[in-house]
């Protein structure tokens, strides 16, 4: 489990493209720190696996089902990503519930200047809004963010002067994917109050 406060912000050192998934090496001086080889870590808000480390990075392996579920296939080698271990038992939860399973990758529409922050927009597919709620959490590449709009066809949210300068988030990431973790609580209260149905057998 995560909190979607990041960490640090790594660099994509290095792509590895094999069979139908891609193994990623990350650069990085404070999340390689206590990190175990098989220990989770969220890579824009998509838990993987450590499978290796080192003192200044660590790699993970993508299979298929991840490059087609988020955004990871878009990174480059030089890019930045958010970076977060695994939350310990013993810490704060300062962000919100974050289980770094992506629901779904939007586009980044638009970042206009809101006082000294930006309200960034980012479009989602209908299928994923009724998991938005307007003061709700969110997880946008990872970050724990607060929706301030809830749209048609999408949603907005504030980026505080901290959270540009300490994560990839910002009006640079405008026309781009961004990986979506939404709203573990509405998804589980919809699966409660639906009908249960017997899975169909072969």
């Amino acid at each position: 489990m995560f909190t979607g406060l990041i960490e640090e912000v790594g660099t994509v050192a290095g792509i590895e493209v094999g069979g139908d998934g891609a193994r990623l090496s990350i650069a990085a001086s404070e999340v390689p720190i206590g990190l175990a080889i098989g220990d989770s870590v969220a890579i824009n808000g998509a838990c993987l696996t450590a499978v290796e480390v080192r003192g200044d990075g660590f790699s993970v392996e993508c299979v298929a089902e991840t490059l087609r579920r988020t955004a990871l296939g878009q990174l480059e080698v030089n890019a930045g990503v958010n970076l977060e271990r695994a939350l310990r038992a013993d810490a704060r939860l300062g962000g919100h519930i974050v289980q770094g399973h992506v629901d779904a990758a939007g586009v980044v529409r638009s970042a206009v200047a809101d006082g000294d922050g930006v309200m960034l927009e980012v479009g989602v597919a209908p299928e994923h809004l009724r998991y938005i709620v307007h003061k709700g959490s969110i997880a946008v590449d990872g970050v724990s963010l607060t929706v301030a709009e809830r749209l048609s066809d999408g949603f907005r949210v504030a980026l505080i002067p901290h959270t540009m300068a300490h994560t990839t988030l910002g009006p640079e990431r405008v026309d781009e994917r961004v990986n979506l973790e939404l709203d573990l609580i509405a998804k589980y209260v919809e699966a409660l109050t639906t009908p249960y149905r017997e899975p169909r057998t072969q």
